[in-house]
C-alpha cells in the first residue's frame, strides 16, 4: 500500500514541506491514500485544517474518485472550488490523491473557498509532479509495505521545472531559485541567493524587476508584469512572460514575493493566428455568419451587415431564415440540409431577403463544424452578394441573343424560334412563312450620311416593323440591313401577301433624321413557305434568301416567292463560284485575239484580247457568264491584271518575232478603274514584261463614269500620257453623257455590235450609227464597230465614214498561233523598239 512504502522520514519531509507550501501560498493540501475499495485515507494535511474544510476536502475527493473511471487518463479535475491531482501506481492504478483549496482571506465571506489562483494552481502541479517522481521510484503494490525515499525538499521541487523559479523576501533579497534561473542569467546559485536586483542587474533592469514586484504587492494577487521577446541561450528567438504573486504568512502579512518566467512562443503564435483570423474575419468582403449546432446565429462579420443590411445586435440569437426570400420551395432545403449533414458542406447559390426587403442573389458555402468525437458545434457561412454578377450574365445572355442596336432578336435567337414553330407546324400540320427583307441601296446611306444616321434610321425601321406586324408574328434582324419575319399559322398566300403588303406600308413614309432631313428606302423581299419550300429551319431561311435575291434581280422594291429553280440556280452559281477561284490558282484561263481592220483597204490594225475559261469539269464557260461573277465576287481585279499581263507579253513575243501590229486592246472593268492604284499597276506590267505604251489600247465602258467621274477622267489623262490608247467600248448602251465624253482624252468609239446587227435594214440603228460616226469625227475622235458579220453591214459602214471594223466577216477570235495572216513581219528589224517611253 502506498502509505506503507512511504517511509515515515519521507513522510515527515513532506509534511514539513506541506505546511510551509500552505503558508507562503495560503493553499490548504491534503494527500489522501486511496485503498482498491476507493475508500481514502488521509497521509499529510495542512498545519491547522478545521474540521469543517476537512469534511469538505474528503467530500469532494469522494466525489471526485466515483467520477474518474479506472482507466482513465484524466488527472487534474475540480469540483466547487477544491482542486485534484490524482497519483498512479507505474500500473497505472489510483493509490493516491492530492486535494487543494485557497484560504479565504475575509473569514465573514459567503463561500468557503475561492477558486485558485493562476499561481497557486501551479505550485500545486509542481508540488503534484514532485511527489509523483518520489512515487515512481517505488515499487507500490497492495501488498508492498516497505519503500526506500531519496529527499524532495523546495530546491528539488522547482528544479524539476523548465520555467525560471525564484523566491525573494520581503526586503526583495533571493532566497530561491531553480537551475532554470541559473542558466537563463548565467549565474549560479550562489551568485544569486542573498542578492537583491540592484546587485545582479544593470539600473534600468534591476528598476523593472523591483517595479514588478511592487504591482504584485500592491494587487495582493498573481499578476502578468512584463512580455518580452529574447534569445535564449541557444540563441533561439523565444517569447517569455513573467508573472509574480505575493506570499502572505497565516496572519495574512507580506514575507516575500514569487516569480516565474516562462516561454509563451505557442501561445503568442496561436494569439498572433486568432487576432489574424479575427481580422480577417471582420474584414473578408465576403459575408460570414456562424451558428450553433440549432441554427441560432452567434457571430457574423461586418460584411454581413454591409450586404443584408441587419446590425449584430439585431440577428444574434435568430435563425437565418430571416433572411428567406420565398423564392426556394420546401425541397431545396431539404436537399441541401441533406448535403451538408452528410457530407459536411453544400455549395450553391441562394436567393436571401435584405433587411429592407430586396431580393438578391448570392453564392454561399456552408461548412459543418465538428468536434473530437465528430459531433456539429458549429455551422459556418461564406456568402457573396452576386447581383452585379447575375446582371452581367444578362447583359451577356441579351448580347448573344439579341441585336444591341434595335434590340430585336439576332440571328441565332431566331433560328432558335424557328426551329420550334416548324415543329410545332409539323405536329399540328400547319404552314408558316419566312419573309426575308433587304433594304434597297442602303449602302448609300452609310456612305453618305454616315453610320450613326444608318443606325438611326435602322433603329426607326425596327419600330416601324415591330408595330406592324402581329403579336404573333416574329421579327429579327439578322446583319446590316438584313430583317425577317416569321408569320406562324398562315391559311394560304393570300395571308402572306397581306402580311407582305403591311411590311411594304412602312416604306411609304420617309425616315426623319435628327438634322430634318428625310429620305425614303424601299425594300426586296423574299418569301418561303413551310412546308412546300423547306421542312428545317434552315432550308426556311435559305430559300427565302433567294427569293428576296430574284426580288432585287426583277428590279428591286418587290418581293418573290419561293420557287425550287432558284435553289437550283443558286448551287449552280456556288459551284462556278468555287471553280473560279481555283481557276484563278490553277491559271485555266487563256486569251484569244479578233484582228481590227482599217474598212479602206482592210490592212490589219490590231487585235482585241479576250478571256477565255475551260475548266477540266464545266468544260468551255463564256465570258458573259463569269465575267458577272467575278465582278461580283471580287476577283475581277485579279483577273484584269492577268489579262493585261498576257496580252502585254504576248505583244512583246510578237515584236520579238518581227511581226508588226498597232495595237493590242484590254477590256478594263469599271471596278478596276475605281482602285486608286490601277494606273501604277498598268505602268507596272509595261515596265515588267517591256511592252512599249503605244502599243496598248485599255477599252472602258460608259458605266465607268458613274461613280466619281473626276478621279476616273483623271487617271486616263495619266494612262494617255503614257502613251496609252484609249477607247470608249459598247457607246451608246450605257451611261452616255457628251459632257463627259468631251472631257474623256479618248482616241477611239467603238458602236456596239447591237446597232450593226441589223444595219442596213433597220432604220433605227442605221440612224443610230451614222450618228455615232459623225459625234466620233466631229470630236477627232477614230470609229470601229464591233459584230461586223456581213458584206452589207461591212459596205454600210465605209460607205458612212468608219475607220475600222471587226468581226466574224473577217476573222473569229483566235490563238495566238493561227493569227500569222494578220501579223506582217517588219522588213527592218533593227528599228525594233529597245525601250518603254512612260510619261
Amino acid at each position: 500500500m502506498l502509505k506503507k512504502a512511504i517511509s515515515p522520514a519521507q513522510l515527515r519531509e513532506w509534511q514539513l514541506e506541506i505546511n510551509d507550501i500552505s503558508a507562503e501560498f495560503r493553499l490548504t493540501i491534503m494527500f489522501y491514500h486511496v485503498n482498491s475499495d476507493n475508500s481514502i485515507e488521509a497521509i499529510c494535511t495542512s498545519q491547522n485544517i478545521d474540521e469543517m474544510t476537512q469534511r469538505q476536502h474528503n467530500a469532494s475527493v469522494l466525489q471526485h474518485l466515483k467520477a474518474t473511471p479506472p482507466n482513465s487518463v484524466k488527472e487534474v479535475g475540480q469540483h466547487t472550488s477544491v482542486y485534484h491531482q490524482l497519483i498512479r501506481s507505474p500500473q497505472g492504478h489510483i493509490i493516491g490523491v492530492i486535494s487543494f483549496s485557497a484560504n479565504n482571506i475575509e473569514p465573514t465571506q459567503a463561500t468557503l473557498f475561492q477558486p485558485l489562483s493562476a499561481m497557486q494552481a501551479r505550485i500545486a502541479d509542481m508540488l503534484t509532479n514532485a511527489i509523483r517522481y518520489y512515487i515512481s521510484s517505488l515499487t507500490v503494490d497492495l501488498n508492498i509495505t516497505e519503500s526506500v525515499s531519496p529527499g524532495v525538499d523546495l530546491q528539488s521541487f522547482i528544479d524539476a521545472f523548465d520555467e525560471h523559479v525564484w523566491v525573494k523576501d520581503a526586503s526583495g533579497q533571493y532566497v530561491a531559485c531553480n537551475k532554470s534561473v541559473e542558466r537563463a542569467w548565467r549565474k549560479s546559485k550562489e551568485q544569486i541567493v542573498g542578492k537583491t536586483d540592484v546587485d545582479l542587474f544593470d539600473q534600468r533592469t534591476a528598476e523593472e524587476f523591483i517595479e514588478g514586484d511592487k504591482l504584485a504587492i500592491n494587487n495582493g494577487a498573481t499578476v502578468v508584469v512584463s512580455e518580452c521577446e529574447e534569445f535564449d541561450i541557444n540563441f533561439n528567438k523565444v517569447w517569455l512572460e513573467t508573472i509574480k504573486a505575493p506570499i502572505l504568512n497565516a496572519q495574512g502579512h507580506l514575507v516575500g514575493v514569487i516569480g516565474m518566467t516562462r516561454n509563451i512562443a505557442k501561445h503568442k503564435e496561436a494569439e498572433e493566428q486568432l487576432t489574424l483570423a479575427a481580422n480577417v474575419f471582420q474584414n473578408a468582403v465576403e459575408g460570414v455568419v456562424i451558428t450553433d449546432r440549432d441554427g441560432n446565429i452567434t457571430e457574423i462579420n461586418q460584411a454581413f451587415t454591409d450586404i443584408t443590411g441587419y446590425s449584430r445586435e439585431e440577428v444574434i440569437g435568430q435563425n437565418p431564415r430571416i433572411l428567406s426570400s420565398g423564392r426556394h420551395p420546401k425541397s431545396f432545403f431539404e436537399r441541401l440540409w441533406n448535403t451538408l449533414l452528410v457530407q459536411g458542406k453544400w455549395h450553391g447559390e441562394i436567393w436571401n431577403r435584405r433587411k429592407y426587403g430586396a431580393i438578391f442573389p448570392q453564392a454561399i458555402t456552408i461548412s459543418a463544424v465538428f468536434d473530437k468525437q465528430n459531433i456539429i458545434q458549429y455551422y459556418v457561412a461564406v456568402f457573396a452578394d452576386i447581383s452585379a454578377q447575375k446582371q452581367n450574365e444578362e447583359k451577356l445572355k441579351n448580347l448573344a441573343y439579341f441585336d444591341p442596336l434595335t434590340q430585336l432578336p439576332n440571328r441565332m435567337q431566331f433560328m432558335s424560334l424557328l426551329e420550334q414553330e416548324v415543329n410545332h407546324s409539323h405536329r399540328a400540320k400547319k404552314q408558316l412563312a419566312i419573309v426575308f427583307l433587304d433594304i434597297d441601296f442602303f449602302k448609300h446611306i452609310n456612305d453618305s450620311l454616315g453610320h450613326v444616321i444608318g443606325d438611326e434610321v435602322l433603329v426607326e425601321l425596327a419600330n416601324r416593323l415591330s408595330y406592324a406586324l402581329s403579336d404573333f408574328d416574329a421579327l429579327a434582324r439578322l446583319s446590316g440591313d438584313e430583317f425577317v419575319v416569321m408569320l406562324p399559322s398562315i391559311t394560304g398566300t393570300d395571308s402572306v401577301t397581306s402580311s407582305v403588303d403591311r411590311i411594304r406600308s412602312v416604306f411609304e413614309q420617309p425616315f426623319i433624321l435628327d438634322n430634318s432631313q428625310s429620305v425614303r428606302l424601299t425594300a426586296s423581299m423574299g418569301v418561303a413557305i413551310y412546308p412546300s419550300d423547306g421542312d428545317d429551319h434552315d432550308s426556311l431561311l435559305r430559300n427565302a434568301d433567294a427569293a428576296m435575291h430574284r426580288a432585287k434581280l426583277d428590279g428591286r422594291n418587290n418581293y418573290a416567292f419561293y420557287t425550287e429553280s432558284m435553289t437550283k440556280q443558286a448551287v449552280a452559281q456556288l459551284k462556278l463560284q468555287t471553280a473560279l477561284h481555283q481557276a484563278l490558282v490553277n491559271e485555266d484561263f487563256y486569251l484569244v485575239y479578233q484582228p481590227k481592220l482599217k474598212l479602206s483597204d482592210l490592212t490589219p490594225s490590231g487585235f482585241e484580247a479576250l478571256i477565255r475559261w475551260h475548266d477540266p469539269v464545266f468544260g468551255n464557260i463564256s465570258p458573259a457568264e463569269f465575267i458577272p461573277l467575278a465582278e461580283k465576287i471580287g476577283l475581277i481585279w485579279d483577273i484584269g491584271l492577268w489579262v493585261l499581263k498576257a496580252a502585254c507579253l504576248q505583244g512583246v513575243e510578237w515584236l520579238t518575232q518581227g511581226k508588226m501590229f498597232e495595237r493590242i486592246s484590254v477590256n478594263v472593268a469599271s471596278l478596276q478603274l475605281q482602285r486608286n492604284d490601277f494606273v501604277d499597276k498598268v505602268r507596272s506590267i509595261l515596265l515588267e514584261t517591256g511592252l512599249p505604251a503605244k502599243h496598248l489600247e485599255l477599252e472602258v465602258t460608259e458605266s465607268c463614269m458613274m461613280i466619281d467621274p473626276d478621279a476616273i477622267i483623271h487617271d486616263l489623262k495619266l494612262l494617255g500620257a503614257m502613251g496609252i490608247a484609249l477607247s470608249i467600248d459598247d457607246f451608246g448602251t450605257g451611261y452616255s453623257s457628251l459632257n463627259y465624253l468631251k472631257k474623256l482624252p479618248i482616241d477611239t468609239l467603238k458602236i456596239d455590235q447591237s446597232f450593226v446587227r441589223d444595219i442596213p435594214h433597220d432604220a433605227n440603228n442605221t440612224v443610230i450609227a451614222k450618228a455615232v460616226i459623225a459625234l466620233g469625227h466631229a470630236l477627232n475622235l477614230q470609229i470601229i464597230a464591233e459584230g461586223v458579220e456581213t458584206v452589207d453591214q461591212a459596205d454600210f459602214l465605209r460607205l458612212n465614214g468608219c475607220d475600222f471594223a471587226q468581226g466574224y466577216l473577217y476573222s473569229k477570235p483566235q490563238l495566238p498561233q493561227d493569227l500569222n495572216e494578220f501579223l506582217p513581219m517588219i522588213r527592218n528589224s533593227i528599228n525594233l523598239p529597245t525601250e518603254i517611253n512612260l510619261k
